[in-house]
């Protein structure tokens, strides 16, 4: 596979980040490391936020609307995707700009 495909590998599901982490790190350009940047960030986060949504909905029921979060967090994987089948070096929006000076171990 090359880097493009890679990158868009890289947001489905953790098991494509991993295929896509050990499969493109021999050949690596700036193009797929950013977006292995930014999909592990989006994975770390979406992890993060279900934790504490359900925290918070199972103490208050009435807050089970919060749920629909998760539909914005399904937004930026499609943003992701689309970046990297456009070969775009474009942050995710809110939290992107933090994942490009994260994840040393990816460079």
């Amino acid at each position: 596979m090359n880097n493009k495909t890679l990158s868009i590998v890289s947001y489905i599901t953790p098991i494509g980040w991993l295929i896509a982490y050990f499969s493109g790190k021999d050949k690596a350009d700036a193009l797929l490391k950013y977006h292995l940047k930014q999909s592990l960030g989006l994975a770390i986060v979406s992890i993060a936020l279900n934790i504490f949504l359900r925290f918070i909905i199972s103490l208050v029921p009435a807050l089970a609307f919060l749920g629909l979060i998760g539909l914005v967090i399904i937004i930026f994987w499609i943003l992701g995707m689309i970046n990297a089948a456009n070969n775009a070096l474009k942050p995710l929006p809110v939290f992107g700009k933090a994942f490009e000076s994260s994840f040393s171990f990816i460079d």
